[in-house]
Order: structure tokens, then C-alpha cells, then sequence
């Protein structure tokens, strides 16, 4: 079956790519299309609170979008149990044209794989009947190689000797018999009687030939065993070899896969082994096989994207997606597709105000949940239309919005979801410069910008020391050219910029110098896509 579409947005996601996501799966969703919605990191406060509110559930969590065994067809190859007698697994192999077997213990454990080379190599290499002594082959393995029927003895009971033609005189063949072996012979009294007398371990007689009551008696006397089998002398001694359980033949060092090891792992492993097909587990049960072929043909996962179109801020494996739609109102990013594919993107303050119009203008019917999520998410994009990004058109979709999600007190519910945004004292200073990330590259420089709104500045100023602390070590970490922090006072409509890296002239050419308390002052500055990432680009250009 086919995996459905994920609509997805940006690493590290905000209240406008979650709920954008889910708004726009909705939509999709009505028009008929098999999407899901997801979500490429950890939700933040605001946004697990937007959802509450509406009682949306939280999207999927997706780590990335690597093609992975799970996206392929995995063949439903038949197992076959350790103690199968080779002839079951031969007679599998010839009704169903397999060229391996996976040997399966109880509870899907996997035990080995027996090889259609495996029985050829074995019959090749076979220049008499094989001693079956190490084999701790049961009689009913015997018996049923042999299509035989049991007239005395254990069927239960493991045979551990082995296997006589008695085709000779009665002497000749008692000759060197042990008591644990067995004497394939015809319809010779005499010589059935004195191979019991030796004593062996019984007789299978052949051509379904009867059996006297003498010879009867003397093998219930001595416990031994008397089959029946409708084979001549050389068709038993040939299917007797066929009495052997799988595991004494089966390669138990098996190269394996689960089913969620990623394509590309999985290629490099099998071109250094060369099997001809490789079992797949599922928590350790073995679920089916997979060969070279079906590896070829590669899956791509299908995507769509909702509020970035930057390689760096997306999920992992993006490149090795199939990009059906990206629905942004960022810059354009550096990500290229293989074929053209429907894009909408618009100078708006919101990714949530775009995919409220497109469902409008599909008439699809905008349910109360879904109208209230995209309205928190263009409050919480636009700073309550504060930021220099938001539009008029964002006002007046967020105002229709509001009437279908019963939202009377617009303002209050707006400061409601800015509050929870303003986490600065319930996070660490390790995740506060984590938080809200987006990474930029500009020329040759590699640069991440995270931003966090806050309520009170002056509180949040004697936390700076050591955020910035956790911007040099998390600079360091992550290999970045410069590691910068955007601090947004919402209400007094500004912004501190804490920075890592050098030279820190390149900084002050865009935003003036540092205050004396060492970070970037930017006076009415609430926008990073707007009023920081344009001054950087231009600056690193």
C-alpha cells in the first residue's frame, strides 16, 4: 500500500508550521488526496497550547525522510521451521520457484536460510547414502521422506545410526551392523529375520512388500522399528537423505535487515555480501525477504512542504523526497525539484494566512478547530500584526477566522498565545538558543538564528550571560560560522541580538555597534525573515 503524502514544515517548528501543516492536510484531505500531517521536531508551549484550546491532535513526528525498507514491497517468502525435513523444503522450493528459505524458530525468531544451492551442493557432493548419526533425525522425519507407514515402533524416537542396502546375502549384510542401524531391504524373510537377530535398529522394507508375523514379533521383542515404503531400494536410499532437518544444512551467519534500516545502508550491505535474498525482521520477527532487485528500484518518499523552502531547515533526507507542493511566504531557498510542482508563495506575514485562502477558495468548509488554529498561528507569525511582515490581508483573514473558531475577544486570546510564546524562564539556556532555529548560508558562511519572545526586557536581560554562553558552545558544536540569538520584547517592540563568531565586523555593518552590554540593540525590530536575515544577506554578499 501506498504511504500517504506528508505535509510538513520546518525543523525546530513554530506555532505557523505546525498548524499550517495540519490545516493544510485538511485541505488536501477533502479534496481527496491521502495526506498526513507531521511535524520535523519537538512542539514548543505556545503551540501545544494553540492545540488544547482547539483539541487538535498533536502531527506525527517524522526524524526524516530517508527511503527506508519499510517504503518498499517485502516479499512474503514462506519460513520454513528448523526441525522441516529436507524434502518439505524441497518440494517448497519446486511449488513455488523460490531460490531461498528463511528457517524460522517459534515466535518469528529467525534461525537461519537454507539456499537452493544449499540441496544441489548436498546432492552433488553425495557419493553413497548419507550417515544420519549427527542428524538426530526423528522416525517420523524417515517416514515421511518415504511416503512410508509405520507397522512397529517409536515414530518419536530419534534415530542415530545408519543406513544398510541389504541387497546382499543375510551374512554379508549383518557384517559390521551396529544395534542403532537401519537396513533398507526387500521382501526377504530370512534376511529381515537375521538383520533383528544382528540385532539393528529395524527394517524399511520396500515396494510396500507385506511383512510376516514372524518378522513382526521379532521386532516388537527387540523394540524395533519396521517401515513400509511404496519406493524401490534406489528411490529410498535416495529420499532417505531427505529425512534431515533443515538445521543441519541451513547457513545460520544470516546478513539481515529490519524493516526500518534506511535504503542506502541496506545497498552497501548487500553489495558486500552478495546473497540471493536477505530476511527482514520487525522487532525481531521475521516478517519477509528482500533481493537486489526490488533495492533498485528506489522509493521516494512524497512531501509536501509548508512554511520553508530552505535545504538547511529541512527534514532530513529532503533531498532523496519527492517535492509535490511547497506552500511558504519566506525568501526563496536554494531546494530544486525534478519536475515543475505546484508552489504558493506570497509576501504575507503567515503561512497560516495563505492556506486559510486556499481553503476558502475551494469552498471546503472550515471547521471551528481548524479556523482557530490558523488564527493563532498568523497571532503568533505577525506578533499580533506588530511585525513589519504582516499585512492587511493577514488582519482581515485572522478577523474572519476568529468569527468561525467563537473567538469574541480577539485581543485577549492574542495575548494569550503571545504569553505562552514568552518561555524564556521555563527553558534553559541550552534550549532557548535552540529554540525556533533556522540556519542561513550566505556565500561561504554557515549561520543559524533562533529567536524567542519575551514579555518583560528587563528580566530577560539577566539571563544574557549565560545565553550566550550557550551560543558559543552550541557555535562550536554545530560547526557554525556565527551562532546569533534574536530576543523580541513583543510589547515594546524591539529586539536584542546576542551573536557568537567572527569577525564580529561583519555584524556591526548590519546592525550597528554592540551596547556595553555586549549585544546588538535593534530598535523596532520584530521580524527575523524581514529585518535581520536581508541586512545579513546583503552584508555576507
Amino acid at each position: 500500500m501506498k504511504k500517504p503524502v506528508l505535509v510538513i514544515g520546518h525543523l525546530n517548528p513554530d506555532t505557523d508550521s505546525v498548524c499550517s501543516a495540519i490545516a493544510y492536510a485538511y485541505l488536501k484531505e477533502k479534496l481527496g488526496y491521502c495526506v498526513v500531517p507531521a511535524r520535523a521536531g519537538r512542539i514548543n508551549s505556545e503551540t501545544q497550547f494553540v492545540l488544547d484550546c482547539f483539541n487538535v491532535p498533536t502531527p506525527m513526528l517524522v526524524s526524516d525522510v530517508y527511503p527506508r525498507l519499510t517504503d518498499i514491497k517485502i516479499s512474503p517468502t514462506p519460513s520454513v521451521a528448523p526441525e522441516t525435513t529436507l524434502r518439505d523444503v524441497g518440494r517448497l522450493f519446486a511449488e513455488q520457484a523460490l531460490r531461498a528459505i528463511p528457517v524460522v524458530e517459534e515466535g518469528g525468531r529467525l534461525a537461519g536460510i537454507i539456499a537452493l544451492k544449499d540441496l544441489a551442493m548436498r546432492y552433488y557432493n553425495e557419493m553413497s547414502i548419507q550417515d544420519l548419526q549427527e542428524a538426530e533425525v526423528e522416525y517420523r522425519n524417515i517416514l515421511n521422506a518415504l511416503d512410508g507407514r509405520l507397522l512397529c515402533g517409536d515414530a518419536a524416537k530419534k534415530f542415530n545410526g545408519r543406513i544398510k542396502i541389504g541387497t546382499s546375502q543375510a551374512e554379508t549384510i549383518c557384517e559390521g551392523l551396529q544395534p542403532q542401524d537401519l537396513v533398507i531391504i526387500g521382501d526377504r524373510v530370512e534376511a529381515q529375520l537375521a538383520v533383528l537377530r544382528a540385532p539393528a535398529a529395524g527394517l524399511i522394507v520396500t515396494r510396500n512388500h507385506g511383512v510376516s508375523d514372524e518378522v513382526l514379533a521379532r521386532a516388537r521383542q527387540n523394540n524395533a522399528v519396521v517401515i513400509v515404503t511404496p519406493h524401490d531400494t534406489y528411490t529410498a536410499t535416495r529420499l532417505i537423505n531427505q529425512s534431515v532437518p533443515v538445521k543441519f544444512l541451513m547457513t545460520k551467519e544470516v546478513v539481515s535487515f529490519t524493516s526500518s534500516d534506511l535504503l542506502v545502508n541496506v545497498r552497501a550491505k548487500m553489495a558486500s555480501t552478495g546473497f540471493i535474498c536477505y530476511p527482514v525482521l520487525e522487532k525481531g520477527r521475521y516478517v519477509g525477504t528482500v533481493d537486489r532487485q526490488v533495492i533498485m528500484d528506489q522509493p521516494h518518499r512524497e512531501v509536501i512542504l509548508v512554511d520553508h523552502n530552505e535545504r538547511s531547515q529541512a527534514v532530513e533526507g529532503i533531498e532523496e523526497a519527492h517535492i509535490l507542493e511547497i506552500i511558504d511566504h519566506h525568501r526563496l531557498g536554494g531546494l530544486t525539484t525534478g519536475a515543475p510542482i505546484f508552489i504558493r508563495q506570497e509576501p504575507v506575514g503567515s503561512t497560516a494566512t495563505i492556506v486559510a485562502q486556499l481553503i476558502f477558495h475551494r469552498n471546503v468548509e472550515m471547521t471551528r478547530s481548524i479556523a482557530g488554529i490558523l488564527f493563532s498561528a498568523i497571532i503568533s507569525d505577525t506578533l499580533f500584526f506588530r511585525s513589519p511582515t504582516s499585512t492587511m490581508f493577514d488582519k482581515e483573514t485572522a478577523y474572519r477566522l476568529a468569527a468561525i473558531a467563537d473567538i469574541d475577544d480577539v485581543e485577549g486570546f492574542a495575548m494569550k498565545i503571545l504569553r505562552h510564546g514568552a518561555v524564556i524562564d521555563n527553558m534553559s539556556p541550552v534550549e532557548i538558543v535552540r529554540n525556533d532555529i533556522k540556519e542561513f548560508e550566505f556565500s561561504e558562511h554557515r549561520l543559524a538564528v533562533a529567536q524567542i519572545n519575551i514579555m518583560d526586557r528587563e528580566h530577560a536581560k539577566t539571563k544574557y550571560k549565560d545565553l550566550q554562553t550557550a551560543l558559543e558552545e552550541m557555535k562550536k558544536e554545530e560547526g557554525y560560522d556565527f551562532a546569533l540569538l534574536l530576543v523580541t520584547d513583543v510589547m515594546g517592540q524591539s529586539s536584542d541580538l546576542l551573536a557568537a563568531g567572527e569577525p564580529q565586523a561583519l555584524l556591526a555593518s548590519a546592525f550597528g555597534h554592540k551596547t556595553e552590554e555586549g549585544f546588538y540593540y535593534l530598535s523596532g525590530c520584530l521580524s527575523r525573515k524581514k529585518q535581520v536575515i536581508p541586512p545579513l544577506a546583503e552584508v555576507f554578499r
